[in-house]
């Protein structure tokens, strides 16, 4: 079972055992990112997953992991190591998990949460119309969320994204 999963820059051949996760479409890159697999054993593989890297995340939740590349957003079953779905062309940009276990994507205007398929998804709803969304990362559970205002681009805010409640509010920058 896949306990950890990183992305990492192009292993010496041989390095790893490799496993190529590609969708066959007329759209595909050239690109290709490399996932490191760590398993409960401590064994380490990769994953060649079509596409530039954008972000990875592992949820013990639904023991899936979501690799999201510039072609595809790929969802991997921990017990296998099969790909159990991806969508191809999204316009996701943002990747991350929650501490409780459920993943959060977004693309450059709306940020939505994935439980246990990608088909499973909802809309997190914001104060402000959002553009160029970016996570930073949580803090306690709390993901730290920059953006700017939809049709305002000198108005550059920060948000949170309560990982209990799933609200976005305006960080408050006292």
């Amino acid at each position: 079972m896949i306990i950890k999963a990183e992305i990492i820059n192009q292993p010496y051949s041989g390095q790893f055992k490799e496993k190529v996760y590609d969708i066959s479409t007329p759209w595909n890159s050239q690109n290709w990112t490399w996932v490191k697999f760590e398993d409960e054993d401590y064994h380490e593989w990769c994953g060649v997953f079509r596409g530039y890297p954008r972000a990875v995340a592992l949820s013990k939740k639904y023991n899936k992991v979501l690799v999201l590349t510039s072609d595809h957003l790929f969802q991997v079953d921990c017990y296998s190591g099969e790909l159990f779905d991806y969508e191809s062309q999204t316009p996701y940009q943002c990747l991350t998990v929650t501490p409780s276990g459920d993943f959060i994507i977004a693309d450059y205007y709306d940020i939505q949460k994935i439980e246990s398929t990608l088909k499973d998804k909802s809309p997190i709803n914001s104060p402000i119309k959002m553009d160029k969304i970016e996570f930073h990362g949580w803090v306690s559970n709390k993901l730290l969320i920059s953006c700017d205002e939809f049709l305002n681009w000198n108005n550059h805010l920060e948000l949170e994204l309560s990982g209990d409640t799933y609200e976005i509010t305006l960080k408050d920058t006292d």
